[in-house]
């Protein structure tokens, strides 16, 4: 079974929302990373055995009707399984006692399925297990607590790996002076490419992005987005994500003006010993990691009726009353010089109701600097499906010691990030 369209639309539409309304400032302030990719799903099977206000809230939540949804999951997860680098995978975990009915769980696709033993703290040290075999170690616990009135967990855990096709060398990041990052010495990742295109420029409703696509060996890319310096980080991922859809063109690299055509970038005619055009690139790693209360925006997630306990809300899951008792993710996402890996596992909890060179040519040169925050989107290239974004507030350190050489701004300053020698202007 595959994702269709439909769903794809569905779960980057939740990403957008997500982003744009779900993240708090405080989780912004110090960076973060989610995905919706992880909910959508959990959220599908629930509608499917929901009915009244609730059913409806979960329609909505998740923009397809109740009766396609899990269907729709299970292509997601299927699809999601079938990338390489790439795992997912759904548990269930019940109450003695709590009796499930056969057919909706029969639609939970490859599930896990445990009963709890009682002792909260041996099914605790189980459901952390799981999650933890179930991302090879990026997420260590279940982001959720089980206790007495805990009748059933559902879950689902989703990892991405990738190695770039070019990979990054380190280097130094020296940000300007109207940066947030400014007057600090950073770890920085380098590279560049003759592919011009790899970065391009889009207007938006928050003014102008940049996006620059970093290329995975698995068909998984990274995008990274640098917005205008007073866009909001929602906003910013936002308009990645309606760039990734097409709502907003963005103009490829080897169209762009020269001069300062979009946040971040410059473009030049430099000297050179090559033919060929230059983008170089340097941004910041990042190792991010998030935890999310989902009922703390429970109308994003269609949750809001659910919640009450004075009655049930999942006829078509048990014959008892079940209302949401918890809903949290936990999410990690590490871009390094060698690739990006990224996971999360996501669960709902109910509980009953109630050197300079000779440079004889001129050549089209583009850098790009990411020294102040950005957001990022992991996007599965051929069905441009969403599998985690975020936003990095805070970058790496350079941490020095004795053999570091003093004049680090001297050597950087000289040249650019790839040893080209600087022209006269930028224009």
């Amino acid at each position: 079974m595959r994702a269709t369209s439909t769903t794809i639309r569905a779960v980057n539409g939740m990403t957008t929302r997500w982003a744009a309304d779900g993240l708090s400032p405080e989780a912004l302030a110090k960076g973060t990373t989610f995905s919706a990719v992880g909910v959508w799903p959990l959220l599908a099977f629930l509608a499917d055995g929901a009915s009244g206000p609730a059913r409806r809230e979960l329609e909505d939540a998740l923009g397809m009707r109740a009766t396609e949804s899990a269907e729709g999951a299970r292509g997601l997860l299927g699809a999601l399984a079938r990338i390489p680098g790439s795992a997912a995978a759904v548990g269930l975990w019940t109450r003695p006692g709590l009796e499930v009915h056969g057919e909706w769980a029969a639609g939970l696709p490859d599930a896990t399925l445990g009963r709890f033993s009682g002792d909260d703290e041996a099914d605790r040290k189980a459901l952390d297990a799981w999650a933890a075999e179930r991302t090879g170690g990026l997420i260590p616990a279940m982001p959720l607590r089980v206790d007495k009135a805990t009748q059933l967990v559902l879950a689902a855990a989703q990892s991405v790996r990738t190695r770039w096709l070019s990979p990054f060398r380190a280097t130094g990041l020296t940000p300007d002076d109207e940066s947030p990052w400014a007057g600090r010495r950073l770890v920085g990742l380098s590279r560049r490419t003759s592919l011009l295109d790899r970065v391009g420029v889009a207007q938006t409703p928050a003014g102008g992005l940049t996006v620059l696509h970093v290329l995975g060996n698995t068909g998984v890319d990274v995008h990274l987005l640098l917005g205008e310096r007073d866009a909001a980080p929602g906003a910013v991922l936002s308009a990645g994500i309606d760039v990734l859809s097409g709502t907003h063109r963005a103009t490829p690299g080897g169209l762009l003006p020269l001069g300062e055509p979009g946040p971040g970038l410059y473009v030049q005619n430099v000297r050179s010993s090559e033919r060929d055009p230059v983008l170089s690139v340097t941004t910041s790693p990042f190792s991010l990691t998030a935890d999310h209360d989902l009922l703390a925006t429970s109308a994003l997630f269609g949750l809001t009726t659910a919640m009450d306990d004075r009655q049930g809300h999942f006829p078509g899951v048990s014959d008892a009353p079940l209302a949401i008792q918890q809903a949290g993710q936990s999410a990690s996402a590490h871009f390094t010089a060698e690739g990006f890996e990224s996971a999360t596992v996501t669960a709902i909890a109910t509980a009953a109701g109630s050197a300079v060179p000779v440079t004889p040519y001129v050549v089209r040169h583009i850098g790009l600097v990411f020294d102040r925050p950005f957001g990022f989107l992991a996007v599965h290239r051929t069905s441009r499906l969403v599998l985690s974004a975020g936003w990095v507030a805070e970058p790496v350190d350079h941490v020095l010691d004795e053999h570091d050489d003093e004049d680090w701004d001297d050597e950087y300053d000289a040249y650019d990030d790839e040893g080209y020698e600087q022209d006269e202007g930028r224009a």
